[in-house]
């Protein structure tokens, strides 16, 4: 089974940045298109920002197109996300999974961007 290690999430204010991590297990994630999901509180979780297996087509939510960036580093294992201009509405926690997703998820990231 493939884990999933979300970190770099925390308290940024508005207008701030922030780099996700998420670290994988297994010897067949460069095989994998990649995604980031959030979920707020109260809310279902949501997709952000998907990656092919070789990092050349990305594609994102249009609530975060021109501020977020996903990329990935197969030789380590580990997708990232940079996300730029927080606003509040992007307070959620953060995950990663494979796309399609596993049935399961990692314990995710929170990130809380105050106004």
């Amino acid at each position: 089974q493939v884990q999933l290690v979300e970190s770099g999430g925390g308290l940024v204010q508005a207008g701030g940045s922030l780099r996700l991590s998420c670290a994988a297990s297994g010897r067949t994630f460069s095989s994998y298109a990649m995604g980031w999901f959030r979920q707020a509180p109260g809310k279902e979780r949501d997709f952000v920002a998907t990656i092919s297996w070789n990092g050349y087509s990305t594609y994102y939510a249009d609530s975060v197109k021109g501020r977020f960036t996903i990329s990935r580093d197969n030789a380590k294992n580990t997708v990232y996300l940079q996300m730029n201009s927080l606003k509040p509405e992007d307070t959620a926690v953060y995950y990663c999974n494979r796309i399609p997703p596993f049935d399961y998820w990692g314990q995710g990231t929170q990130v809380t961007v105050s106004s």
